[in-house]
């Protein structure tokens, strides 16, 4: 899935790169009709799941998920058994499916269990009232979760953690695109940056939940969301974690989700220090973690070229990125300053120079990120320059 998922099926310009995961690479045209997706099918996903990945136009997976999907779900020898993860792919290669998918599909199931059970359970209430002469027992009338007289605190099942409210909103939206064939399982999204009262409405009933550590325990403090029912902790990106320095946050919500099933890590490398951090959060101190590394960190993408290029002074670096943006090759292109201050400066001169250019950062308000995230999506400014 690309980040276009996030914009309610809005396509992104056709010379816009698309940075985000995706489920596996598009089949070409002329074949997809001719492909059925067999391999998320042997992979063993329920049927909703698989017709939602067609839906979005995927038929195979990609190899980290045909490798991590099964082991996530208990399959083949450690059937029934869930297993913690440590996983290491490129970005691009499809993780958030990875991790979406499994976990989804053990939902899903357990939903379609409880519903079987309720409904034997009515219908031997209802078989006992007949034999004592008496009505059937009526079912339990469904409320509201909108209404605030309703409100109660969250109990979700599966819980997966981002470092950036930006990342969590785009699996928050790539969990909905593939929960649209699931009948009454719910979505919800905590991140911070946004008002406290609509996420606490959207966190009734959900089932998972993608949180930022920090606007979390927020709601968990003030007793809007209980973690002890959470059976999936995943951790996303967890060395940008470390770096943004939720290290403390995620020995505290490891220790509200003690009772979980299962731990899966995804991370762009395995580090000395994510492994520590693996052992403080995985079963039996990550003495039974099961590893899957698709790619080595140095295997670099074929498209991306990375080039040096030395500069003698703050002057001549300025007239060097002057040259390159001037390219009419050039259609859109990202420039990262190392503070805000500095990116709000270069980002004006940029502006005086003619060219068509925002600034983005933390200190922006969220409505202010995303307008002028979109209008770079849109192709509507040609360059963007972030911390």
């Amino acid at each position: 899935m690309t980040d276009r998922l996030q914009e309610q099926g809005q396509a992104a310009p056709a010379d816009t790169t698309v940075l985000s995961e995706g489920i596996a690479a598009p089949v070409a045209a002329e074949t997809t009709e001719a492909c059925l997706p067999e391999g998320f099918i042997r992979l063993g996903l329920a049927p909703e799941l698989v017709q939602a990945v067609r839906d979005l136009g995927y038929t195979q997976p990609t190899a980290v998920q045909d490798k991590v999907i099964p082991l996530a779900m208990g399959a083949g020898e450690d059937a029934g058994r869930f297993i913690d993860l440590m996983v290491s792919s490129q970005t691009g290669s499809g993780k958030t499916a990875a991790f979406l998918l499994p976990v989804l599909h053990t939902l899903v199931q357990q939903q379609a269990e409880a519903e079987a059970t309720a409904r034997a359970e009515h219908e031997r209430a209802a078989a006992e009232a007949a034999a004592r002469g008496e009505a059937p027992p009526k079912r339990p009338k469904r409320k509201n979760p909108m209404q605030a007289r309703s409100f109660k605190a969250a109990t979700p099942g599966a819980l997966i953690l981002c470092p950036t409210r930006e990342l969590a909103q785009q699996v928050a939206h790539d969990a909905i695109e593939l929960v649209k064939h699931c009948k009454g399982l719910r979505i919800a999204n905590v991140v911070g940056g946004m008002p406290y009262q609509v996420q606490i409405a959207r966190l009734q009933n959900a089932n998972l939940v993608v949180a930022t550590p920090g606007r979390l325990l927020d709601l968990q403090r003030s007793q809007q969301i209980k973690l002890d029912q959470v059976q999936f902790l995943v951790v996303d990106e967890a060395d940008r974690m470390l770096d943004l320095g939720f290290a403390d946050d995620l020995a505290e919500i490891n220790d509200l989700t003690a009772a979980r099933k299962q731990t899966m890590m995804f991370s762009a490398t395995f580090a000395p220090r994510i492994q520590q951090l693996a052992m403080r959060v995985m079963h039996d101190g990550g003495a039974s973690v099961q590893r899957v590394q698709i790619d080595t960190p140095q295997e670099k993408h074929a498209n991306i070229k990375q080039t040096l290029y030395w500069a003698d002074n703050a002057q001549h670096k300025r007239k060097l990125l002057d040259h390159w943006l001037r390219d009419s090759t050039i259609d859109q292109a990202i420039v990262f300053a190392s503070t805000q201050i500095e990116c709000d400066g270069l980002a004006n001169d940029l502006q005086q120079e003619g060219f068509s250019a925002v600034a983005l950062h933390g200190a922006l308000s969220q409505g202010l990120r995303n307008r002028r995230l979109m209008a770079l999506r849109n192709g509507q400014v040609q360059i963007l320059v972030a911390t």
